[in-house]
């Protein structure tokens, strides 16, 4: 079992800069990939960012890119979001997740395990 606790959500304004964190905990050594996914009130979760730990490879929604960096600590136990020019559409709670092995990264269905979401507000 892998538990995974994100941080750093708040409410901020347009064109501000957050940083969100996952942290890992349990049997974390098989973990290949860690992602963020979002989801918005109606909305269906979307893929934001991965992160292959093995190389360090990144890949990123195309609405994100150019703002939101993925990244992991030295340790793979912990991965951030840093989110800049932040908009009123990237509203919504973020959730990381960690797949044990490799699967196409932007699919939640894949994804073996969940933290509990974190709530990003960005008003105008």
């Amino acid at each position: 079992q892998v538990q995974l606790v994100e941080s750093g959500g708040g409410l901020v304004q347009a064109g501000d800069s957050l940083r969100l964190s996952c942290a890992a905990s349990g049997h974390t050594l098989g973990i290949r990939l860690m992602g963020w996914f979002r989801q918005a009130p109606g909305k269906e979760r979307e893929f934001v960012a991965a992160i292959w730990l093995l190389g360090s490879n990144t890949e990123y929604a195309d609405n994100v890119k150019g703002r939101f960096t993925i990244s992991r600590d030295n340790a793979k136990t912990t991965m951030y979001l840093q989110m800049n020019s932040l908009k009123p559409e990237d509203t919504a709670v973020y959730y990381c997740a960690t797949k044990i092995g490799l699967t196409i990264p932007t699919i939640a269905g894949m994804y073996d395990y969940w933290g509990q979401g974190t709530q990003v507000t960005v008003s105008t």
